[in-house]
């Protein structure tokens, strides 16, 4: 077989291995030297069939880590609707891309030290000049037992940094917000922004992705019940391959009825 369609050979059965779950999502492959005595291939031809299956998101390969299997692929893509929820039993709220019946779990410990919102955009939407400091809230969470799936971080207007300055490092999901609205601002409206982009190369870190695969990027903008300014504006990156955005369409009035006398529908 040619060169050029023996790494797409292995690639195609690596592939048909991972989705047999021969490989479980989160576990290590072989390494590339034994890849290659299994396939009788030499090393760089089974390094190409990986990074190809990287680019299709099956694989994460690091230097130094091996290569693992990744959840994007071999779980089923969720919905992403609309709602807020209140948390039972509980102050605060839960947003779409964190409200199924999945348990969800943070990776790696909070960050709530202000920072400087030096992004220009980021700032236009919460109201402040770039480079101004403000109260941030940071988060890699996701499912139990799964690779990270989303990155937030919130950043909260100056006018309410008092507001959320006694809420712990360990709150309910969205108990930060519930304070914002205790302290004058009920209720808050949201309203979100949506975008493919490439990562970072710390995004991937934390996300566990190679830099090749886009991810998705959603920002919320909280605007106070009491004046519509923004108090907060919190931006998550998801990995393009975990998350479907899912949305009802609906009529404007002039789209309904087109043909307004029946006997018309006919001809």
């Amino acid at each position: 077989m040619p060169v050029h369609s023996r790494f797409r050979d292995i690639a195609a059965q690596l592939r048909q291995r991972i989705e047999a779950n021969e490989w479980e999502p989160g576990t290590r492959l072989p390494r590339l030297d034994d890849l290659a005595t299994e396939y009788s291939a030499n090393r760089d031809t089974v390094g190409r069939a990986i990074a190809l299956l990287e680019t299709e998101g099956y694989v994460w390969a690091v230097q130094g880590r091996g290569i693992a299997v990744r959840y994007g692929t071999m779980r089923p893509r969720r919905p992403r609707g609309d709602l807020v929820k209140r948390n039972e039993h509980a102050t605060g709220y839960s947003f779409p891309s964190a409200s199924s019946q999945e348990v969800w779990v943070r990776h790696g410990k909070a960050d709530n030290t202000p920072a400087r919102l030096e992004d220009p955009r980021l700032a236009k939407l919460l109201g402040v000049e770039p480079g101004t400091e403000v109260p941030r809230r940071f988060r890699v969470t996701g499912p139990q037992a799964e690779a990270p799936f989303q990155i937030n971080i919130s950043w909260i207007h100056p006018r309410v940094a008092d507001a959320v300055a006694h809420v712990d490092a360990n709150p309910r999901a969205g108990e930060w917000l519930y304070q914002i609205e205790k302290a004058g601002h009920w209720p808050i409206k949201w309203m979100e922004i949506h975008r493919a982009r490439m990562p970072t190369k710390d995004e991937a870190a934390l996300l566990e992705i190679p830099t090749s695969l886009p991810v998705l990027e959603i920002i919320r903008v909280g605007t106070s019940g009491a004046d519509d300014k923004p108090v907060e504006v919190t931006e998550y990156v998801v990995a393009s391959d975990r998350v479907e955005t899912f949305h009802v369409l609906h009529r404007e009035g002039d789209a309904n009825d087109p043909w307004p006398d029946p006997e018309s529908q006919g001809s």
